[in-house]
């Protein structure tokens, strides 16, 4: 199978499976947890790197910032910029979140995990 059919079948997957499991608020929770790992970059390199249009980021992070679930401030080198910020609420939510997943997905040894691993840094440094 080739690399693109590969990834797509994984993202579909994982899609599906969070999906199932978040009753249909999945893009909240990718939002959270780009937040949280990417919390140096703008909010225009997280938009690129969730692939989502800036109109769709924008509803979306009003309405979490609204639920108390992140902030977005303006960079302190370049006010112009803007970086997301999750709260001490968006935080315990996102944990729930992970900690639900993983007890569906239950324990994974760690060749699974480094794969993983070795996998989000090659599709990081392609974006």
């Amino acid at each position: 199978m080739k690399i693109a059919q590969k990834i797509l079948e994984i993202e579909a997957l994982c899609e599906n499976l969070l999906k199932k499991n978040t009753d249909g608020g999945l893009l909240k929770f990718k939002v959270l947890a780009f937040a949280k790992l990417y919390s140096n970059l703008s909010v225009s390199m997280i938009i690129e790197k969730l692939g989502i249009k800036k109109s769709n980021f924008a509803l979306l992070t009003a309405e979490l910032e609204k639920q108390g679930l992140l902030c977005i401030e303006h960079a302190e080198i370049d006010r112009r910029c803007r970086i997301l910020k999750l709260t001490e609420k968006g935080e315990n939510e996102l944990d729930a979140f992970y900690q639900k997943v993983d007890e569906l997905l239950g324990a994974t040894d760690i060749d699974t995990e480094r794969s993983l691993d070795i996998l989000i840094n090659y599709l990081n440094k392609r974006i």
